[in-house]
């Protein structure tokens, strides 16, 4: 069943992180905030919604960088449920930017992620500026020609430190809890 995201609550503050990432090496915030910006992104390996756009995802990543925006995407779900989304798994995924492994589930609780994809923009002061889609794909990717919200959006809080006041909720398989113990 699709999840959505919630409303972006402007102005929240990046929570930090150390997670190790698929490269070998364990990345903090510090590590891959942006001097423009900063895109933090709960994905996973199984999700037919990121599986449809992970070439856009890499696409925006990959301009978004240019613009100086830091990038990293974060994959929280239960392996243990979901092997698929396993750390070994996650080392297959040619990604060009850092893929952490949350285990513990912390950090997506602290962002309050609720779905994969979900991606969390914020300002060079770290504030939160956009919550939104990455464009109108569902589960499978849409005309090539859509609207780049999400690129859109971080260009604009480049420019001006703000994010769109309207935004459209990330649509995608919920975060995948583990069993409370």
């Amino acid at each position: 069943m699709a999840t959505q995201t919630p409303v972006c609550d402007f102005g929240w503050p990046a929570a930090d992180f150390s997670l190790p990432g698929t490269d070998g090496k364990t990345h903090t915030l510090a590590d891959v905030r942006g001097e423009t910006g900063t895109l933090i992104m709960f994905i996973c390996n199984h999700c037919p919604y990121v599986q449809a756009v992970l070439d856009r995802i890499k696409r925006d990543a990959r301009d978004l960088r240019a613009l100086g925006v830091g990038v990293a995407a974060i994959s929280s779900n239960d392996a243990d449920a979901y092997p698929a989304d396993s750390f070994e798994e996650m080392k297959k995924l040619d990604l060009p930017f850092p893929y952490l492994h949350d285990e513990s589930q912390e950090v997506a609780r602290a962002y309050g992620a609720a779905c994969t994809p979900d991606f969390f923009g914020f300002n060079a002061d770290l504030e939160l500026q956009y919550r939104g889609r990455l464009d109108a794909s569902t589960k499978q990717a849409g005309p090539a020609d859509l609207r780049r919200d999400l690129f859109e959006a971080m260009t604009q809080v480049v420019e001006t430190g703000e994010g769109p006041a309207e935004q459209i909720p990330s649509m995608g398989c919920s975060i995948k809890w583990k069993a409370a113990s």
